[in-house]
């Protein structure tokens, strides 16, 4: 078996991997890195959303030996358990921008992502937009906008509008 090294959540990790075994596969069976879903298996849900080096991933039809060497942050490293949230992870909760909270994960990475590549100052249509990928099977998607939004901004140090 083929031997891959890559930092997960500023961590460095070695490990002997099937060829096939997936991103998504390897976080959450041995990484017990568990915030990170598997919901259609197809990267049409979003709920596997991880970013390697730096950008949005589906983590469900990544193959572990295309990110050789890799940085790869899940949900768990967006903030340690004894500091405050993430601001788009502030956001959500803020904003209940959840509902039964199997997508909030990916949502939040996805989210990221989009103020990275967008900026901070996002309109409601341009996050509709981008959050194509990802799908809420509870919401309407409301909360979840706002959420994003107010997290944007919070991580462009403002005050979200209300």
């Amino acid at each position: 078996m083929p031997a891959v090294s890559l930092t997960v959540n500023g961590n460095a990790v070695t490990a002997d991997v099937d060829p096939r075994t997936l991103l998504v596969e390897f976080l959450r069976e041995h990484l017990r890195l568990t915030g990170t879903h598997i919901g259609c298996d197809t990267s049409q849900c979003g709920a596997c959303v991880v970013h390697v080096n730096g950008k949005a991933l589906k983590s469900c039809t990544t193959l572990m030996l295309q990110i050789d060497g890799a940085d790869v942050t899940t949900i768990e490293g967006l903030a340690a358990p004894d500091e405050p949230l993430h601001p788009m992870q502030e956001a959500f909760r803020e904003h209940h921008g959840l509902q039964c909270g199997y997508c909030t994960p990916g949502m939040i990475m996805s989210a990221i992502d989009i103020v990275n590549r967008k900026g901070f100052d996002l309109e409601d249509r341009l996050i509709r937009e981008e959050l194509e990928g990802n799908i809420c099977r509870c919401t309407g998607y409301h909360n979840i906008v706002k959420a994003i939004a107010s997290g944007a901004a919070a991580m462009g140090g403002k005050k979200a509008a209300a």
